[in-house]
């Protein structure tokens, strides 16, 4: 028989004794077995409906009176309903054990989880987006709902109404009832989503407030939200802590909506005040002054990034101008070979069509060994018909490289020590005679 789960009547349960049924062995990596342990009753929560499992230990005592410690690592379900709880250390079957549930874990979990129904509840009441799918991850939570696009005042509003509810600390309930009555909420709208199983089904309900109901006939409001869950839940909404949405993104056909509860949002605010602190250290303004000196620095870099490339292009026509001189040309042929180990990619790649646009029947062989594979850019003025895409890929391609490019300027990459090989090659073979355009 399956484990009695102590979680459903008690989610703050984390102490527990229980005895273990069975036992096998998970995996052996290195001569190093992990064992997947069954207990006839248990705390711990196994990953299930998108809320990640439990960890904590099982202590057990050895017949010589030493106590046995095992980490709970993971804890799977299987498809029977059995809880198997993974650890390094062997339990042997009607061993006793204490349990004991990381209790900061669990909390987390039911923080996010509990403000993931409470989100998912507001937007559609207030927005009409229904959740998809729901994700908790190990530092921020998602819910995807199945709506185009989402304003920042939309979110804003949706936030401030889940913060209101935590502070009213609703009761968060659990409720039993039958697959028949469960058909009936769902055919009367109150649940949203009918799950595929028979027998018994766990509600959480978070109630509306006791005012009258939006009729104005004095009736009770339904309930906020009803939804089939087997998670692990807060008692009450003040339990949930602040609701910190921190942002959007587009997936599919849908919007995700990242957000945070309680003590991951406290975290989060703390992280966000000492990044704004630190900003503000190294600008010397105020908070308030931040996003225009952000501002002023995007226009400074801009404008920086701007004079900049003038004075590579100044610089590149110079240079270009004392290499035609170093380099002059022989049998109507000029080739201007250098490696540079001061000069990036980009540059010789500018200082390249200098060369060639500056004097005809000229090649530029040019290299950069800043990075490694070294650079190669080779241009070709356009007169003398040679394709240099094709020849410094073939050439590369020889050399264990890869490039290419139009027939008058081409780019690639080669190892350093294959480079001065590369190089030879090609000069020898630019240098042997006319070489047929491509």
């Amino acid at each position: 028989m399956p484990a009695k789960r102590l979680y459903y009547a008690d989610a703050a349960l984390t102490h527990f004794t229980a005895t273990v049924t069975d036992i096998r062995e998970h995996s052996r990596i290195g001569g190093t077995s992990l064992w997947q342990v069954a207990l006839d009753r248990t705390a711990f929560y196994p990953t299930s409906g998108g809320q990640p499992h439990d960890t904590g230990e099982l202590t057990a005592m050895a017949p010589s009176g030493a106590r046995l410690e095992a980490s709970v690592v993971d804890v799977d379900e299987d498809e029977h309903g059995e809880v198997w709880h993974l650890t390094s250390k062997p339990l042997l079957a009607g061993t006793q054990i204490e349990g004991r549930v990381d209790w900061a874990r669990r909390l987390d979990h039911m923080q996010q989880h509990s403000g993931q129904h409470l989100l998912s509840a507001l937007f559609h009441q207030e927005l009409g987006a229904l959740t998809i799918s729901f994700h908790l991850g190990d530092t921020v939570s998602t819910i995807d709902l199945n709506t185009e696009s989402l304003e920042p005042k939309q979110l804003a509003h949706v936030e401030q109404l889940a913060n209101a509810i935590v502070e009213e600390g609703r009761p968060v309930i659990q409720r039993i009832v039958t697959s028949a009555d469960a058909e009936t909420l769902f055919q009367s709208g109150a649940l949203r989503k009918l799950p595929v199983r028979s027998g018994d089904i766990r509600l959480i309900v978070i109630p509306e407030t006791d005012a009258p109901g939006r009729d104005g006939e004095g009736g009770a409001k339904p309930d906020l939200d009803v939804n089939a869950c087997g998670g692990t839940h807060v008692s009450s909404t003040s339990q949930i802590g602040a609701v910190l949405i921190r942002g959007t993104e587009r997936i599919r056909q849908a919007v995700r909506v990242s957000f945070l509860c309680g003590n991951r949002a406290i975290s989060a605010a703390r992280a966000d005040d000492a990044l704004l602190t630190g900003l503000g250290r190294e600008f010397s303004v105020g908070r308030a002054d931040l996003l225009a000196a952000a501002s002023r620095l995007k226009t400074d870099a801009k404008a920086s990034a701007k004079e900049l490339q003038a004075l590579r292009e100044e610089l590149a026509n110079y240079h270009a101008a004392r290499l035609l001189v170093e380099d002059p040309p022989h049998h109507d042929l000029r080739i201007v070979r250098r490696v540079f180990s001061d000069r990036d990619a980009d540059y010789i790649k500018l200082l390249a069509s200098r060369v060639t646009s500056a004097a005809p029947h000229t090649i530029a062989l040019l290299a950069s060994t800043q990075q490694s594979p070294a650079t190669v850019v080779m241009g070709s003025s356009k007169e003398l018909g040679r394709n240099a895409g094709e020849l410094l890929r073939a050439a590369l391609a020889q050399s264990g490289g890869r490039g290419g490019g139009s027939p008058t300027l081409a780019q690639g990459l080669v190892s350093r020590d294959q480079l001065d090989r590369m190089l030879n090659g090609l000069e020898a073979l630019l240098r042997s005679g006319p070489v047929p355009a491509v």
